[in-house]
């Protein structure tokens, strides 16, 4: 599911507070960034930004920000739960340009899966600006491979649909009524033969490929070989 988020700026017109008030919240630890991009951009999600209205309740009937950190401590704060341990190193996420680049396509190609609806960002600001986990770059060759080997959109965009529909069976075995589950599960598993039985004809042309391929490559170089023996040839009787 995709998850609102803010860049610093839009994180501070929404709560209504100063960059000044932040920097010290996030001294103190009251609050801090819940990721960051590949360029080293922070942004925060909607979750922080209700955590940060909440404290400015809280400065507003009367309490101190030290009685604040107390009451976190304590109690937590409304909607969300006091995470125990050492702190967790900030995610980093990836924009549209940087997960092109680490898949090797062109942005515009990103954009384009994304309106097929073949991908989904994890993270979206109001503006538009969307953000990926590094998983989406194991994905996306996987979307690339399936292009080479012949599949269109629409057929990729139903690998992705049931693929989605495994992660929820997966994770809540009733996420579909019994009879539902079991026509996906089939299906699945009719395409997982479909494409294996794809990528054995691909192997068996592939390596017959590679035998051509070194059988000529070894060829043209001995025509290579023979052609500059005719010039030689030529140049000899030419300076004779």
């Amino acid at each position: 599911m995709k998850r609102s988020m803010y860049l610093r700026e839009q994180l501070l017109a929404q709560a209504g507070i100063a960059e000044e008030e932040l920097e010290e919240w996030e001294r103190i630890k009251l609050v801090k960034p819940d990721g960051v991009t590949e360029d080293k951009l922070l942004f925060y999600a909607k979750e922080t930004l209700d955590k940060i209205l909440h404290i400015k309740k809280l400065l507003e009937v009367g309490y101190q920000l030290d009685h604040i950190q107390k009451i976190i401590k304590k109690v937590g704060l409304p909607r969300g739960e006091k995470k125990k341990g050492k702190p967790t190193k900030l995610h980093e996420y990836l924009t549209v340009g940087g997960l092109a680049q680490h898949v090797g396509i062109s942005p515009r190609a990103v954009k384009h899966w994304e309106d097929k609806g073949i991908i989904e960002p994890d993270m979206r600001s109001e503006g538009g600006f969307r953000l990926y986990s590094e998983t989406f770059v194991y994905l996306c060759q996987l979307i690339r491979d399936l292009q080479l080997f012949g599949y269109s959109l629409e057929e990729i965009k139903t690998v992705s649909d049931q693929f989605r529909d495994f992660l929820a069976i997966s994770s809540d075995i009733s996420t579909y009524a019994a009879e539902e589950t079991a026509h996906k599960l089939a299906e699945m598993t009719k395409k997982i033969k479909h494409l294996q039985d794809k990528m054995d004809l691909l192997k068996v042309g592939i390596e017959r490929w590679e035998n051509l391929l070194k059988k000529k490559k070894k060829e043209i170089s001995g025509l290579k070989s023979l052609n500059l023996k005719r010039q030689a040839k030529k140049e000899q009787k030419r300076d004779a």
